[in-house]
Order: structure tokens, then C-alpha cells, then sequence
């Protein structure tokens, strides 16, 4: 039993669980609205489109680079293709959309990928500068501007809901999106695919020591390749749902919630240098962000204020993960060699 309280409280994942823990019960205590039913579905709500980001950061973070470039992906994406299926007067099912905007995702990502791992380019240098490309790309080839219409299909889908959460006190009511299933999807793929596939060993092997990895026989170049694609087909699916949810095409209401989300992922345990970290830790982390972003009103926080928490979260978030690779590091050299 010991060990086992041990080793958990050797997890950050249980940390980042306690701090949960204990702000949602303050802002219980100070608003009596935390744990209603229509709040937790508004909060899980929110976690939709941040939470498929934060898979698709996470796994880049994980093969120890860093992606920026993912809000911007997934802004051209979903225009691109909200603008195309309308041109074409597009009628049928969400589905179309959705694969039209893997595809464009994939190809986005390949982008990164083939910079990243075949010419050996710093990851954030590459992304910085193709988030870059792509605003500019749907800016000026593509003249992004609102879309308050978008396809029916889409439309359909992002006023369908699994149920509806009413708060009796208050009578607010709150539904669960359909977009949810989504992210559950998609978190089910990840983790198998990180847990049980050659592919998903081979990016905790490359984040870890990409030469080692090499030497062990895995295929970096192709492993950091496919890595981007996928993250890229993770954002892409993400930017169409956001679209989905608010029943029109904003091209920069995504933009600039790159440094939240690696913050989120961060907090979750996930290595900044990579070859660490947990899909839980992930979502975990992520769910802090969005309890600040969406919360702190409920006990009387202006809103002028949430970008400092943020801010400091970012930082604290940054800081554990640095100590705890130089900790790992320290551990590993003294293991190899007695003391240093």
C-alpha cells in the first residue's frame, strides 16, 4: 500500500488531480454552482476543441519537438473547406467535411514533417514559420473572412446533443454536444495507438534519445514524418468541430491558443523535452486550463485577471517539467556511473 501511495505521488497526474480537486471546491464553496449538472457539461463542453489540440501537441511534445503551428492548421482547414462545400451548395452529412479536412490536415502536416524530420530543421523554427504561411495563405489567396452560414450537414451536427443537463435552482440548461464522441474517439485511437503500435514506442523512444532510438532500430525519420501528418489530421478535425459548435466559420477566433494549450499539456506531466508523459496527464492538464478560462467568474474574478492566472500557470507548469527532466537526469547519470 505504501508503494503504491508512493508512486503515485511520484505522478503528476495526481498532483495535477489535487490542484483540480481542490479549485473546484473553492469555487464551489464560493459560488454554489461548480458541481450543478449544466456547469460540468459547459465545462466538459469547452474541453472539446482544446482537448483534441492537446492530443495532437502532446505527441509532438513527446518525440521532443514542439509544434505552434496547429491553430493555424486548423484555421485554414476548417475555412478552406467551409468555404468549398458552400461554393458546391454541399447538402449532405457532416462526414464529407470531416474527411475533406483530414485530408487537407494531412497534407498541412506532411508540410511540417518533411522539414522537421528530412531536413532536420528546429521543430518550433519550422512551425513558427508555417503557421505563418498558413495565415497567410488564408488571408491573402484564400480571403478569409466570417462565414455566418455553413453547410447543413455541419450545421446538424453541431446542434445535435447527447443529453441535456437543467439546473434546477437556476433553470439554465446546458446540452452535451454530439462533438464530444469526437474526442473520446480520438483519444481511444491515440492511446492504442501509443500504447500498442511500433509507431507510438518509437515516439517515446525518439523524445527520449533520438540517436538510441536509431541505434534500437526505429525509423526516426519516417516516425517524426508520420507524427506531423497525424497531428496535423488531430487539428484539422478539431477546427471543423469548432466550426461545427458555433454554427459559423470565424478564420482567426483559433488563433493564439497555441501557448494555453502546450501549457495544459505541460502542467500534465508531459515532458517539455519529450520521451515522457500520459495521455491522462494530458487531458488532466488540459481540464485546468479550461476551469480557469471558464471559472474563475463564478467566484468573482474579473475576466482582466484570467490572463495572469494563465500566464502563471504557464510558468509554474514549465518550471515542474524542467526540474523534474534535470531530477530524471540526475538519477540516470548516478545510476551509470556512481556519483558524478
Amino acid at each position: 500500500m505504501k508503494k503504491t501511495v508512493k508512486k503515485l505521488f511520484r505522478q503528476n497526474e495526481t498532483y495535477i488531480f489535487l490542484i483540480i480537486l481542490a479549485l473546484s471546491i473553492l469555487i464551489q464553496v464560493r459560488s454554489r454552482q461548480f458541481y450543478t449538472s449544466n456547469n460540468l457539461v459547459d465545462i466538459l463542453s469547452a474541453m472539446v476543441v482544446p482537448g483534441l489540440f492537446a492530443v495532437g501537441a502532446s505527441l509532438v511534445i513527446l518525440s521532443g519537438g514542439i509544434d505552434v503551428s496547429f491553430p493555424a492548421l486548423a484555421s485554414l482547414t476548417a475555412f478552406a473547406t467551409t468555404k468549398y462545400l458552400l461554393g458546391i451548395n454541399f447538402e449532405g452529412s457532416v462526414l464529407v467535411p470531416i474527411l475533406l479536412a483530414l485530408a487537407i490536415g494531412a497534407i498541412l502536416g506532411a508540410v511540417n514533417g518533411v522539414f522537421v524530420s528530412y531536413f532536420n530543421l528546429p521543430a518550433m523554427i519550422v512551425t513558427l514559420g508555417t503557421a505563418s504561411v498558413f495565415k497567410g495563405f488564408m488571408q491573402g489567396t484564400l480571403e478569409s473572412k466570417q462565414l455566418a452560414v455553413i453547410p447543413a450537414g455541419m450545421r446538424q451536427f453541431g446542434t445535435a446533443s447527447l443529453f441535456t443537463a437543467t439546473n434546477p435552482q437556476s433553470g439554465l440548461s446546458s446540452r452535451m454536444p454530439a462533438a464530444f464522441l469526437v474526442f473520446i474517439f480520438v483519444l481511444a485511437i491515440t492511446f492504442f495507438v501509443l500504447k500498442y503500435t511500433m509507431f507510438g514506442r518509437g515516439i517515446y523512444a525518439i523524445g527520449g534519445n533520438e540517436a538510441a532510438a536509431y541505434n534500437a532500430g526505429y525509423r526516426v525519420k519516417r516516425t517524426k514524418f508520420l507524427l506531423y501528418v497525424f497531428a496535423g489530421m488531430i487539428a484539422s478535425v478539431a477546427g471543423i468541430i469548432r466550426v461545427c459548435m458555433m454554427q459559423q466559420c470565424h478564420p482567426t477566433n483559433m488563433l493564439g491558443m497555441e501557448m494555453n494549450i502546450i501549457a495544459g499539456v505541460v502542467l500534465g506531466g508531459v515532458a517539455i523535452t519529450g520521451g515522457k508523459g500520459t495521455l491522462t496527464g494530458c487531458v488532466l492538464g488540459t481540464l485546468l486550463i479550461v476551469m480557469v478560462e471558464n471559472s474563475l467568474i463564478l467566484i468573482g474574478v474579473p475576466v482582466v485577471w484570467k490572463s495572469v492566472f494563465l500566464g502563471a500557470l504557464i510558468v509554474i507548469g514549465t518550471a515542474i517539467s524542467a526540474y523534474q527532466t534535470g531530477n530524471s537526469g540526475g538519477r540516470q547519470k548516478q545510476g551509470k556511473g556512481g556519483t558524478v
